[in-house]
């Protein structure tokens, strides 16, 4: 059975926004949203080609979700500036009312060993990955909270893991491990903080994807080829944590394949 769009699945009146988007995890991730009947507002800085060295745009994102017939617009943003997070959250609630869904997948990634590492790389992987989601958090959870219900996925790593002895071999990853480990901790702090308002908020860490990103990277080569996992188990772990009960699924940090093994639920294909 081919991949559709279900305009009155599971998220049918509900908006998402989901950052990272104009190509790989983020793009899955709206797919799949989307799929169930999601109005999806995608955001990154690439909007049209030629604006990245990377393959990939939010242009073509909402091509591919109106061309399967989602509802869906495009917002370019920049989160590293909190003028530009705050007018994504203004513009996505102006184009489909206030947000239900908050997927937090937007990163910028520097790999170098501490020594090397300069504060402005440091700052800016900090601000991405740690304080936009943060602050994301706080434009979305008024609207979240008049409904009684709201939704927060944040995309995390393995690199968060503490490493374990024997030492070596270290790639440069100690920075985005930090800011991955932070992000982990924000996720159970605030989901301890709005269950009671009907807020879920947890983590889905996606393991080695082949996308665009992890390829500029060159992190799949001959010794972890083996781990690679398809794109639609990622998108399929968001999608069953974004439609979940706070009650019941909440503060949790989940790796995608076997949460989907605890639930019984094979990934769908992608429009």
């Amino acid at each position: 059975m081919s991949a559709t769009i279900n305009p009155n699945g599971t998220l049918k009146g509900k908006t998402a926004l989901v950052t990272g988007a104009s190509r790989g995890i983020g793009e899955a991730i709206a797919a799949r949203l989307a799929m169930e009947g999601a109005k999806v507002v995608v955001s990154a800085r690439t909007a049209q080609e030629g604006e990245s060295r990377l393959p990939g745009t939010l242009a073509h994102t909402v091509e591919r979700l109106k061309a399967a017939g989602a509802e869906a617009v495009l917002v370019k943003a920049d989160l590293a500036q909190a003028s530009e997070r705050e007018r994504l959250v203004e513009e996505a609630q102006d184009a489909f009312g206030s947000i239900d869904i908050l997927i937090n997948n937007a990163a910028i990634t520097y790999f170098m060993p501490v020594q090397d590492f300069t504060e402005k790389r440091f700052k800016l992987m900090m601000e991405v990955q740690v304080y936009a989601p943060f602050h994301l958090a706080q434009l979305v959870m008024p609207g979240m909270r008049a409904k009684g219900w709201g939704s927060i996925v944040n995309i995390s790593s393995p690199a968060g893991i503490h490493p374990k002895q024997p030492y070596g071999g270290g790639r440069g990853g100690t920075v985005y491990g930090l800011c991955k480990a932070a992000l982990e901790r924000f996720t159970t702090g605030l989901a301890s903080e709005v269950q009671a308002d009907g807020i879920a908020v947890n983590v889905v860490s996606p393991g080695l994807v082949d996308t665009p990103g992890v390829a500029v990277h060159g992190l799949i080569n001959e010794q972890t080829k083996d781990r690679v996992q398809p794109i639609e188990f990622i998108a399929e772990a968001v999608y069953q944590l974004a439609k979940a009960d706070p009650k019941t699924m909440t503060g949790r940090v989940d790796y995608a394949e076997p949460l989907l093994k605890e639930l019984g639920i094979k990934p769908s294909e992608l429009v």
